[in-house]
């Protein structure tokens, strides 16, 4: 199933009031093939559901515009593709409700925590364009490569605290 996804991503300034009252996930992803700087096609074990997805820029370059190819796959599949080398992270997905959206506010776990990113996904280009920053956010990142799950995973804080320090991100 190929879809069309319309994102914005965040980095978050804090967390948002009640976030760990809210419906959460637990994710693992490894992104595939591990030799390449910024892999697009993803393993994941998303609670209880494992899924094969690729993502890619509609227009090549805009982030926020991409198309998501996505199979379903049985947990026996998953275990078996996770022997696959590759990047690896792990984060806990809550389900958070601000300006009439459900949002996805991930909070990264091992190697990465201290870090939140928080995507909001919408229905048509104008609601994407039109959208206001939560307060609870500190920038956009949705163009920052550098902030891409392929690009994120596999790497310590440490390595990526540089490029948070652009936005004057603090650990949370």
């Amino acid at each position: 199933m190929i879809e069309l996804e319309l994102e914005k991503t965040y980095l978050a300034k804090e967390i948002p009031t009640g976030l760990f009252d809210c419906k959460f996930k637990e994710i693992f992803d490894i992104y595939i093939p591990e030799s390449y700087p910024h892999p697009t096609l993803r393993i994941r074990k998303k609670g209880d559901k494992f899924e094969m997805t690729k993502k890619s820029p509609v227009d090549g370059k805009d982030s926020s515009e991409q198309h998501e190819h996505t199979i379903l796959l049985t947990k026996e599949e998953f275990e078996a593709l996770e022997k696959v080398q590759g990047k690896k992270l792990r984060k806990y997905r809550y389900y958070y409700k601000h300006a009439g959206l459900v949002s996805e506010v991930d909070v990264f776990k091992d190697a990465l925590e201290g870090l939140v990113l928080v995507d909001f996904e919408f229905k048509s280009t104008e609601d994407k364009n039109k959208f206001k920053i939560p307060d609870f956010c500190l920038a956009e990142v949705t163009q920052d490569a550098a902030i891409a799950g392929g690009i994120l995973a596999g790497k310590k804080y440490a390595e990526i605290e540089p490029i948070l320090g652009k936005y004057g991100y603090k650990k949370l």
